[in-house]
């Protein structure tokens, strides 16, 4: 039987954090709750959620500051942004720390279970994947980097890198296709969805926290290249 998966809201309206627990929990989820920046920290330290549902303006802190803190201890579960107000900047700061998704007060329920189950979709907890068969070859090299499709593992010179669940899919899309150049807009519907009304900057903000981690030097990057005028690419040679 498939684990229970579990979900942390970070919300200090309790009428929201009860909306969503009411509706998430009919869809079988395990759901966890937090109503300030310190106690979210320390409950997703404890309990290593599979989602964090995080809410921008929180007391003690921000949603910023947490979603900071935890990819610091290398909490690399898919966490969605929360913020009441359409706000680019916002958004852009959240997906700069490492947050995957964002989403704008108010909100469909319909819909935010709909951007739960694609970002749960393909995330693999580590401990899960270290579990996994390590003699099987399920992965490909590009240089000194080798990229676990299967078990969503990635590692440079042996080291392993930390990457979320987005980093993780914009790295194996393309690495798939080595030379071949993706569009901004290609990246965003292939692993945003269709159904994403993001901006194309969210792909140039996941592509430098790409390249934070895995490049030797970003400023003359080595795996992922940038086509000027056109999209992004990584190089076999």
């Amino acid at each position: 039987m498939e684990e229970e998966r579990k979900i942390l809201i970070v919300d200090d309206e309790k009428s929201i954090v009860d909306i969503l627990k009411y509706n998430l929990e009919k869809e079988g989820y395990r759901i966890y709750e937090a109503y300030d920046a310190d106690e979210a920290v320390e409950k997703a330290l404890d309990i290593y959620p599979d989602l964090i549902m995080l809410d921008v303006m929180l007391p003690k802190s921000d949603g910023f500051t947490v979603c900071r803190r935890l990819r610091q201890e290398n909490l690399n579960c898919p966490i969605i942004m929360l913020t009441a107000r359409e706000d680019v900047v916002d958004k852009i700061i959240g997906l700069e720390l490492g947050a995957d998704d964002y989403m704008t007060k108010p909100f469909v329920i319909r819909e935010v279970i709909a951007r739960i189950k694609a970002n749960l979709r393909k995330y693999v907890k580590p401990e899960a994947s270290i579990k996994r068969e390590e003699n099987e070859d399920n992965g490909f090299y590009i240089k000194d980097m080798h990229v676990d499709a299967k078990n969503y593992l990635a590692t440079v010179n042996g080291k392993l890198i930390d990457l979320t669940t987005k980093e993780f899919e914009l790295l194996k899309l393309l690495a798939t296709s080595p030379n071949e150049v993706f569009t901004r807009e290609r990246i965003l519907k292939t692993i945003w969805g269709y159904d994403y009304y993001g901006d194309a900057r969210t792909v140039d903000v996941t592509v430098r926290r790409l390249r934070a981690k895995i490049e030797p030097n970003t400023s003359a990057p080595k795996y992922l290249l940038t086509k000027r005028g056109m999209g992004y690419y990584v190089t076999l040679k």
